[in-house]
């Protein structure tokens, strides 16, 4: 039994043909992540006990004939910033190195009641800030495709188990580009689904007008399968849509003929020369399926990077706020201090320096007197950003562009250098501050045998036709 090659329909044919059980596959699924782990990190902590019941509670539905779920014995990890009842939550830092979540994410509940089996936590960059994976206080993640090179951030761990073959689906967490990047390193499929799609109950928040929880999958299908098991709405989350879900899996048709896709000459810049060869020949290929490619502008695009840090910060400094050593997560022991010792020692112990340089940017163009400068300035030209995508729509049906400026750098390359770290993002924040669904998918290699993933971005909740042209693409590549 390969874990490696399973996938979401295999397993569920193999169960149905009772080739195997779910408690055998989820056995040999933990075998198997147990025995790579120590070669990437990926994994924080497997969840042994919680998986073998629910693979159980899956065979023993399956015994009486009865529907056990769209995700009936296949093994998903989760990122350690979306908590789970009765399994410690760390978000990769020593501040809640202890903390066991009363209850369980709205995403993991759907998960489970579909019949997934939640394998483990995947390591993450500290509270989901960074882009490498090598901000987490348990030490870095390295790519399973180059253990010299970083799996993307901050859900590397996420994408490196699916991509290492431990798992056959992760989900992650997205503020500026966090499954995207990951997926693109990794050479997986990843998802950023329009902001409100999937309920951000029980996802510990970074920047909360940002975030986002999306699936990885080593196919569009699986990735279109757990979306469209997590979406939908929940009224924990004020947040979250009540805009219909469609059975993303039922539209995958393959006919992308007659589609008009946009790539913007702004992504075109500062790209790599070999990142820019791969994702010149998917834009030929997509003309090759009958879809007609046209050049567009979205000209706000250059102030993304300064919007994004000014508005992610801000919203982190006051997230980050409730950890102060009293209501939960650690505090530090201070003898004879004051109650403003016990908040700076516990603060300055727990958090790490990634983390620290956030809360202090974030405290900063909030302060009095720089609010309107930065913050609310900040505001105004992210609206004019969701503008620049609003034109676009009128004129197409979606926008390719690259994922990142470059492939997988290695491990230590950037991590002194943050403005370098942070301009791994550029092509993928823009999508961020407008809310619209994004997704990563793999389209080529470089000469080192680094993916490099397509960027396929579409209007708000037209999730289902960026699956259509994502699936189209992917079967044109293996064929």
């Amino acid at each position: 039994m390969d874990i490696r090659t399973f996938t979401v329909d295999s397993i569920r044919t193999g169960l149905r043909k009772r080739e195997f059980s779910a408690v055998e596959l989820t056995t040999e699924a933990l075998r198997f992540a147990e025995t790579e782990n120590p070669k990437t990190n990926a994994y924080l902590r497997l969840s042994s006990e919680r998986a073998l019941a629910q693979a159980a509670r899956v065979d023993a539905l399956s015994a009486r004939g009865e529907d056990a779920g769209a995700l009936a014995g296949v093994p998903v990890a989760v990122k350690d910033v979306i908590v789970t009842k009765g399994l410690v939550t760390t978000c990769g830092s020593k501040m809640l190195e202890t903390y066991m979540p009363p209850y369980d994410a709205t995403a993991v509940e759907r998960i489970e009641a579909a019949g997934g089996i939640i394998l483990g936590k995947t390591n993450c960059d500290e509270f989901a800030m960074g882009s490498s994976n090598e901000n987490s206080a348990y030490g870095p993640v390295r790519n399973p495709v180059a253990l010299d090179r970083v799996p993307g951030g901050s859900s590397g761990g996420s994408a490196a188990v699916v991509a290492q073959g431990t798992a056959v689906l992760s989900i992650g967490s997205d503020t500026g580009g966090s499954v995207r990047q990951p997926a693109s390193f990794c050479g997986v499929v990843g998802v950023c689904p329009t902001y409100g799609r999937v309920s951000r109950y029980g996802l510990v928040a970074f920047a909360s007008s940002l975030d986002h929880i999306g699936p990885f999958a080593r196919n569009v299908s699986d990735a279109a399968t757990l979306l469209r098991v997590m979406a939908g709405r929940d009224e924990r989350d004020a947040t979250s849509a009540a805009a219909p879900v469609p059975d993303y899996t039922a539209l995958l048709d393959g006919n992308v003929r007659g589609m008009k896709l946009g790539v913007p000459r702004e992504y075109m810049q500062g790209v790599t020369s070999e990142t820019l060869s791969q994702i010149e020949k998917a834009v030929e290929r997509f003309r090759a399926l009958g879809c007609e490619v046209r050049e567009i502008s979205l000209p706000s695009t250059g102030y993304a990077i300064d919007v994004y840090y000014v508005i992610a910060t801000a919203e982190a400094s006051s997230n980050l706020a409730r950890y102060d050593g009293v209501r939960y997560g650690m505090r530090a022991e201070v003898k004879g201090g004051s109650l403003i010792d016990m908040y700076r020692a516990t603060r300055g112990q727990g958090f790490g320096a990634e983390v620290k340089r956030r809360i202090m940017l974030g405290t900063y163009v909030l302060s009095h007197g720089y609010y309107d400068a930065y913050y609310l300035k900040a505001q105004k030209v992210r609206a004019m950003i969701a503008q620049d995508f609003t034109r676009a729509f009128e004129q197409v049906d979606a926008i390719l562009a690259p994922v990142s400026p470059f492939p997988a750098f290695k491990l230590g390359e950037k991590v002194d250098d943050p403005m370098q770290m942070y301009l791994s993002d550029i092509f993928t924040i823009t999508g961020s501050l407008a809310g619209i669904p994004c997704m990563s998918v793999p389209c080529g290699v470089t000469r080192e045998g680094l993916p490099v993933g397509l960027q396929i971005m579409c209007k708000h909740f037209d999730e289902a036709p960026m699956f259509r042209i994502a699936h189209a693409f992917e079967a044109a590549r293996a064929f």
